[in-house]
C-alpha cells in the first residue's frame, strides 16, 4: 500500500541536514532509524543533505563497525559502506514511515535484533526505500526540517537511483488502514506490558554501541568548549604582559649598552639598572621624584624667577658686552664702506679707542 504523505508543518519538499558519516549511511539503505530528541513533523518523502562539518576517520571507523556488527545478529556480514562521505551536498532522499520512541523501537518484536539496536535517542524515525543522487548537488543546509528550492528540487528529482539496501526493512503499521498510525505512543499502546527483548550483546556488541554513543554525543560538547575558551584565554594575557616587559627590558638594555664602555659601567651593574628601570618600584619612584619637583615650582613664590635676572651685573660682565657691541658695530661700519672711504682710512688712519675702566 503506498505511503501518503502528512506534511502538517506545510512542507513541500522537506529536507534534513546531517552530519556525516550518518547522512550516507542512511541514503545508503545501512542506516534504517533516523534518531532526534523531537519527533518525526512528516511522513513521505524526506531529502538528505550533508553538513559542512568534515566527519573525522576515527568517526566513521567507529559507525561502520557499529553496523558490521548489529548486521552480523541478522547474518549480514557483506556490507558496502561509502566510499567517500562528501560535505555541503544534497546526497538523495528516503521514506519516513512513522516515528517511534526509543522504549517502543527497542521492545518491538516485529522488526529484526538490529533495527531495535539502532534505538539509541529519545525519538527514532522509522525510514524506508533510500534513494541516492548520482550526482549530489552542492547546496548551504539550515536546521531542523526545511523546504529545498524549487529549482533543486526539479533538478534532484530527475538524478535519483534506487538503493540495494543490505537488509531492507518493511516497517508494519499497527493499523493497515492508517498509513499514519505508526506514531509514538501507537506501539505501547496496542501491547500494555511491552518488555524489551532480550538481544545477545556479546562483548563485541557492547563496544559498539558505546563507540556509536561516543561519536554521536562530540557534537553536544561545542557548549562546553565555549565556556573553557575564558580559562584558555587567561595564560595566553599573562604571557603576553611578560612578553611586552622582556622586550622593554631588551630595549632599554641595549639603548644603554652603548655608554658601557664610557660610564666604566659593567654588565652585571647595568642588568641590575635595567631590571630596576623596568620594575614598578622604578617607575613608582619616578613618579614620585615628578610629583615633587612639580610641587616644588608650583610652591614658589611669584617674582622668584624674574627677580633672578634683574641682579646688577658684574664689571666683568659689563666690559665683555661693551667689548661686544664695540666689535659688532665696527664690523657692520667696515661692511658698509665704500672703496675711496677705504683709502681714505688707511691714509689718516684713526687713533685706537680706550677701553673705559
Amino acid at each position: 500500500m503506498k505511503r501518503i504523505n502528512s506534511n502538517p508543518g506545510n512542507y513541500r519538499n522537506p529536507c534534513l541536514t546531517m552530519h556525516q558519516p550518518w547522512a550516507s549511511l542512511l541514503v545508503y539503505g545501512i542506516k534504517r532509524v533516523e534518531g532526534r530528541s523531537w519527533p518525526a513533523p512528516i511522513t513521505g518523502r524526506l531529502w538528505i543533505h550533508a553538513a559542512s562539518k568534515v566527519p573525522d576517520e576515527s568517526t566513521i571507523k567507529a559507525m561502520e563497525y557499529f553496523y558490521r556488527e548489529i548486521y552480523a545478529l541478522n547474518g549480514i556480514t557483506d556490507i558496502n559502506f561509502p566510499q567517500h562521505y562528501p560535505v555541503s551536498r544534497l546526497l538523495g532522499c528516503v521514506e519516513v514511515v512513522g516515528c517511534l520512541t526509543r522504549d517502543e523501537l527497542a521492545c518491538w518484536e516485529m522488526v529484526p535484533e538490529g533495527v531495535r539496536l539502532e534505538a539509541q535517542t529519545d525519538y527514532c524515525w522509522l525510514c524506508e526505500r533510500p534513494q541516492k543522487l548520482l550526482i549530489p548537488f552542492e547546496m548551504r543546509g539550515y536546521q531542523g526540517v526545511y523546504n529545498l528550492e524549487r529549482k533543486i528540487y526539479e533538478a534532484a528529482v530527475r538524478g535519483l537511483t534506487p538503493v540495494d539496501s543490505p537488509l531492507p526493512v518493511k516497517f508494519p503499521l499497527p493499523d493497515p488502514q492508517d498509513p499514519f498510525s505508526l506514531k509514538p505512543g501507537s506501539i505501547s499502546a496496542r501491547t500494555p506490558n511491552l518488555k524489551a527483548t532480550e538481544v545477545d550483546k556479546s562483548s563485541s556488541i557492547s563496544l559498539a554501541i558505546a563507540g556509536a554513543r561516543a561519536a554521536a554525543t562530540q557534537f553536544s560538547k561545542k557548549d562546553n568548549n565555549s565556556q573553557n575558551t575564558g580559562w584558555n584565554n587567561t595564560p595566553d594575557k599573562m604571557n603576553a604582559n611578560q612578553e611586552e616587559k622582556e622586550v622593554t627590558r631588551s630595549y632599554n638594555l641595549r639603548t644603554r649598552s652603548r655608554y658601557m664602555e664610557k660610564d666604566n659601567t659593567s654588565s652585571t651593574e647595568l642588568n641590575n639598572k635595567v631590571d630596576d628601570d623596568t620594575s614598578p618600584s622604578h617607575h613608582e619612584e619616578k613618579s614620585s621624584s615628578s610629583k615633587s619637583q612639580r610641587s616644588s615650582s608650583h610652591n614658589q613664590t611669584p617674582g622668584a624667577d624674574h627677580r633672578l635676572h634683574l641682579q646688577p651685573p658684574t664689571r666683568e660682565a659689563q666690559e665683555y658686552k661693551e667689548k661686544h657691541n664695540r666689535d659688532k658695530y665696527e664690523g657692520s661700519i667696515k661692511h658698509n664702506r665704500s672703496p675711496g672711504a677705504e683709502a681714505e682710512l688707511r691714509q689718516y688712519p684713526q687713533p685706537p679707542s680706550k677701553v673705559s675702566e
